[in-house]
């Protein structure tokens, strides 16, 4: 059994550690805010972006781009005619400590490889992008992002890397995998595709909208300037949501974490205690046996 001075050291070893975790909760709280303030501040305008686009498909249902899915099977099979590779941006964050956060995002990642294998991944985030390397999976070798501090600007160049490789016709289907805040306490993996751009999702969202709009020069023009504008939108919803998700999940998980370090040290302070106390008791046993034999000796002598 370990001493007192051992245990006394335990302790202040794990009160160390609780200053570490607490520190950690309060950064990842106060980033939180900030993020969750950034992203309604940008909400509105990618709804007026997607709104424009249900308009165009409103005024054209028939319109045919390779940025759109097919009308019908027929389109569908001709598209497919040359191949149909799958890729998929992988969101994951740039270090761990945040729960089952990057764990559920690769899991899911792992699921779609299997159903399309030879699909191309576009990694977002360290510790996606040093899991896939060691797996040797298809990824682009130049594609670089980190997880922090989501911006415009990184889900422009994302979009630039992107469509570089779907105008090529290198992939026909891109989808982005990523994790969802729904609340406080729960965050769940999501899949959304992203390229070609979903013709239902378009009408869902306009179908309760009656409005007469003008397009210059034409509704085509304005669908092949905006539809990459909706790219990046839905690329910076994905990292602002799973930066969100993140900090969450890394509060939960210090809070936890630092919740247990105070049960450990409540146990060990009854540890410590209970040791002291046989200490005591045995220093002072020890003492009154000393007092007994050396009156007795005076008694013999």
């Amino acid at each position: 059994m370990a001493n007192s001075r051992e245990i006394l050291a335990h302790m202040n070893g794990i009160r160390d550690t609780m200053k570490i975790t607490n520190a950690m909760y309060l950064i990842a709280s106060s980033k939180l805010q900030k993020v969750r303030k950034h992203v309604a501040q940008v909400d509105a305008y990618f709804e007026a972006v997607r709104d424009t686009i249900g308009d165009v498909l409103a005024c054209m249902p028939e319109l045919d781009h390779p940025y759109l899915e097919a009308k019908d099977a027929r389109q569908a099979a001709e598209r497919k005619k040359n191949g149909h590779r799958h890729a998929y941006l992988i969101v994951t964050a740039d270090k761990g400590l945040a729960g089952a956060y990057n764990l559920n995002v690769l899991k899911k990642a792992e699921e779609e490889l299997k159903q399309h294998p030879g699909s191309r991944l576009f990694v977002v985030g360290q510790v996606g992008l040093h899991y896939f390397q060691k797996k040797q999976v298809d990824m682009r070798d130049h594609f670089f992002y980190s997880a922090q501090n989501p911006s415009l600007s990184r889900a422009r160049s994302i979009t630039t890397d992107l469509l570089e490789e779907f105008q090529a016709g290198e992939i026909q289907e891109i989808y982005v995998i990523y994790t969802h805040m729904k609340n406080a306490l729960v965050s769940e993996v999501s899949m959304l595709k992203m390229f070609p751009l979903s013709r239902k999702w378009f009408h869902q969202h306009t179908a309760a909208r009656i409005s007469e709009e003008t397009f210059f020069p034409d509704p085509a023009a304005v669908f092949n300037q905006i539809a990459p504008l909706t790219m990046q939108g839905i690329i910076f919803s994905a990292l602002t949501d799973s930066y969100c998700a993140e900090l969450n999940d890394r509060m939960m998980a210090m809070d936890g974490a630092s919740r247990n370090a105070q049960e450990m040290i409540d146990k060990l302070g009854r540890t410590y205690n209970s040791t002291r106390q046989a200490a005591i008791t045995q220093e002072i046993t020890e003492i009154i046996a000393g007092s007994r034999a050396q009156k007795k000796n005076r008694v013999n002598g």
